[in-house]
């Protein structure tokens, strides 16, 4: 019978594994497995040591070939290393080679993002959206994980209980597929009511990549206390909070974050809580522009924005993280003059591409605070006006 997969990474030492491809550079290849760290260290496993081939496409069944694995395989011999992270999603096949050649456990980053939201649930409904996302990422992997159970060769005699087994479990982790969306059907609808019970409220919700700052900001903005955290994916459930500039109400979401490969399970599984985003009248985009490849997150999110049909809002980009960007950015030996007329170019060239719906602020120094609460709210009362032109007055 199937179990269900509970990686516990605690005090585990792990080894990250990364593909070239013809469309991407060594340096693009190593702050992916930069990123890879983090989130291994979210979980709470250690990355000593990265692992980079370049091929002209993935092996079909060691994905990096026996070569590199020979080389991981010499590496780990005698280390208490326990896991391998590989950068990009692997089959049950590809896992099962793998995990024979060097004898440990083997995953891949979407199996070590689903641990991570696995960890870090704590509503019923993120459990459920979680353990669906599990499931649907397990089933088509049945086969090759299995394949250690099968008789070698082919034709008679090779059809007995592994074969069985197989199917066994396939029916079951598709009847617990059904069951855990029958579920997350109830509380879709439980939610979707609550949501049309918060009145005619203008909504904003606050989306980005994870690790921005977007809960920081939700603390600054509506003065409450969502929990914040220097780790990726420090937010699973939707937080949402009644906020009032000047006499104009409206509500704020802080949402999950967005990732580079972000499995389509997650995605799918949570569709209730991204609905924040897609009901949304005018979404904050937050950006980490200390991060060396800001503008590949924005396209990230952008790209996901896209995926779950809320890309035609309005979007205002929220720079954060301004005092980290300038500590990078600027030597001490700087000119003042050249440090003002640099960031003023870089304000520039984002109000031009984001037709002057930006802002540069930095939240952990409150820098710039009320240049973001005037635009929002410049940009919730123009929505009010447009909801409903003859009022003049919003305060509900």
């Amino acid at each position: 019978m199937i179990e269900k997969k509970n990686y516990s990474f605690q005090e585990e030492r792990a080894v990250l594994v990364g593909l070239i491809l013809p469309t991407q550079t060594e340096h693009d290849v190593n702050e992916y497995l930069d990123e890879l760290a983090f989130l291994a260290e979210t979980a709470g496993a250690t990355a000593l040591r990265k692992f980079i081939q370049k091929l002209p496409h993935p092996d079909s069944k060691t994905y990096i070939g026996k070569g590199k694995l020979q080389e991981i395989k010499d590496y780990i011999t005698g280390k208490d290393i326990r896991i391998a992270i590989f950068d990009d999603e692997l089959s049950g096949s590809q896992i099962n080679h793998i995990e024979k050649a060097l004898e440990v456990k083997t995953i891949d980053r979407s199996d070590l993002i689903l641990d991570i939201f696995a960890s870090r649930a704590k509503t019923a409904q993120a459990k459920l959206q979680v353990e669906l996302a599990q499931y649907q990422y397990l089933l088509p992997r049945l086969r090759g994980m299995w394949s250690h159970l099968e008789r070698l060769g082919g034709g008679i005699g090779t059809r007995g209980p592994g074969e069985t087994e197989i199917e066994t479990d396939r029916r079951i982790v598709k009847d617990k597929i059904s069951l855990l969306r029958r579920r997350l059907s109830v509380i879709d609808k439980q939610a979707f009511t609550q949501r049309k019970d918060r009145g005619e409220f203008i909504r904003a919700a606050l989306v980005g990549y994870t690790n921005v700052g977007k809960s920081t900001i939700m603390n600054l903005l509506s003065k409450s206390d969502v929990f914040a955290e220097n780790k990726l994916f420090a937010t699973l459930d939707t937080t949402t909070r009644k906020i009032v500039f000047e006499n104009t109400p409206f509500l704020l979401s802080d949402t999950v974050g967005f990732i580079r490969k972000l499995p389509h399970h997650l995605v799918e599984s949570f569709k209730s809580t991204l609905d924040e985003v897609r009901e949304a009248d005018v979404l904050l985009h937050v950006v980490d522009l200390s991060h060396p490849r800001y503008e590949e997150q924005i396209a990230v999110v952008n790209r996901t924005l896209h995926e779950i049909n809320a890309s035609d809002k309005p979007i205002i980009l929220v720079f954060n993280k301004m005092d980290l960007y300038e500590k990078q950015t600027f030597d001490e030996w700087l000119d003042s003059s050249v440090k003002v007329e640099m960031i003023r170019e870089l304000k520039a060239r984002w109000e031009n591409e984001s037709q002057g719906q930006c802002v540069f602020i930095s939240a952990l120094e409150k820098r710039n605070i009320e240049e973001l609460r005037t635009g929002i709210l410049e940009r919730v009362r123009s929505l009010y006006q447009v909801r409903y032109p003859y009022k003049t007055e919003y305060n509900y």
